[in-house]
């Protein structure tokens, strides 16, 4: 069996790993032996010489991603039966035979064992992101990988890692590691550029990876966006932070009477508009609008029957949390106000950072600036494609409410 570097943990921290969390902190290293760069494959030990798990040593308060709690070699054998095991776990769900949805996420991270990687699946092309070094040097093996399980299926691989795969300022001071980071670049890594045209449940949309937010598309949304087709009969929705339009599209097809979609971007509106006329949506049924969506909430006269309020994350780290809160308290209450009775709110935070116990502790707190009566309906999370290991918690980063506003 191969050997690896080692890190040694401080007496008494090794309980989270005996719980298979995936993340060792940077405060529990006592020492390392044998030379160790960010990006490396090493084996975690007690003090006492005990093997505890394998990861991607990093740098960062997060000092190792850990991907394996059985020694063996890490390999290529290794990498396929992890990225094997998630296929199974979409194909069990349905996903990866259907004609109604051809777009789903393959890899999610810890969620599949695989922390700082993430695989999406956009009908015939694989977009590879990943979080960390380690996952960036074995991408040449992932699409090996990939060729193997979807054969002739697979037309292309996009990789859009240059904005997530993060090299902190203490790596950037070592010269292999600023040249490895410079080599980050979004691209093809297999197949020729295509266009990206998926179904979802039936419903039709253009997804532009290259220069689309995330992988291009939202898929964690897609079982609430069938939520919006559901309530939106006869009702006058609006849909703020629109981005490609998909909960538009949702709430035209439920018979929605009108749907406003705003966005501060004019590419996003584009991308609705498209989406809308892919789906055959009479335009007159459509309002949209490049606008600040807070600023457009506070502005606006209109009222509506149904808003879905899916924002960027507020809070991408926990020193900011509380003026996410804020945010969060704000943006809910100036909806609120623009709700007709009887109307429906679905609202979301995609922040990993707001736990959901502080997201509808924010709502109740919005609720009662605006002394409505609010009631929840539902409780919803990220799609089954996006698996949280139950050792994981942190995996849960979409948290969602459609509530009722009387």
């Amino acid at each position: 069996m191969k050997r690896y570097p080692r890190v040694v943990l401080k007496r008494g921290k090794e309980a989270s790993l005996k719980r298979f969390h995936p993340w060792l902190f940077s405060g529990a290293v006592e020492r390392t032996i044998g030379s160790v760069v960010p990006g490396d494959i090493v084996e975690i030990y007690t003090i006492d010489h005990d093997y505890l798990a394998t990861g991607h040593f990093q740098d960062g308060s997060i000092a190792v991603k850990l991907f394996a709690f059985q020694q063996r070699d890490i390999d290529y054998s290794f990498w396929k039966e992890k990225i094997v095991q998630a296929y199974q776990i979409r194909t069990t769900l349905g996903l990866t035979n259907s004609d109604l949805t051809t777009a789903y996420r393959l890899v999610f991270t810890e969620g599949d064992a695989l922390p700082g990687l993430i695989i999406d699946w956009y009908n015939g092309v694989a977009v590879i992101q990943t979080h960390s070094l380690g996952m960036h040097m074995i991408k040449p093996e992932l699409v090996t990988i990939l060729q193997e399980i979807y054969g002739d299926d697979l037309k292309a691989v996009y990789d859009k890692s240059a904005e997530t795969t993060l090299v902190s300022d203490s790596m950037q001071k070592q010269n292999h590691i600023q040249s490895m980071a410079n080599q980050i670049k979004d691209g093809y890594l297999f197949g020729d550029p295509q266009k990206g045209l998926i179904t979802e449940t039936g419903h039709t949309f253009a997804v532009d990876w290259e220069r689309g937010q995330k992988t291009g598309f939202f898929l964690d949304q897609r079982s609430n966006r069938m939520f919006a087709q559901f309530y939106a009969k006869d009702r006058r929705v609006l849909n703020a932070f629109c981005y490609s339009g998909a909960f538009s599209v949702y709430a035209m097809k439920g018979g929605a009477t009108m749907v406003h979609s705003v966005d501060s971007s004019k590419q996003a509106i584009e991308w609705t508009k498209e989406n809308i006329a892919l789906n055959g949506i009479e335009p007159a049924r459509n309002e949209f609008s490049v606008a600040d969506v807070k600023g457009f909430l506070v502005q606006s006269t209109a009222t509506y029957d149904m808003i879905v309020l899916d924002p960027p994350a507020f809070a991408k780290h926990h020193n900011v949390t509380h003026n996410a809160l804020q945010a969060y308290i704000h943006i809910n209450s100036e909806a609120m106000k623009k709700m007709n009775r009887g109307g429906i709110l679905m609202t979301y935070s995609c922040s990993q950072a707001i736990t959901r116990e502080m997201f509808r502790s924010a709502i109740q707190a919005a609720a009662l600036e605006t002394g409505r009566k609010i009631s929840i309906l539902h409780h919803l999370s990220q799609g089954p494609d996006h698996p949280v290991s139950i050792y994981h918690p942190e995996g849960e980063y979409l948290k969602g409410l459609i509530l009722l506003v009387d």
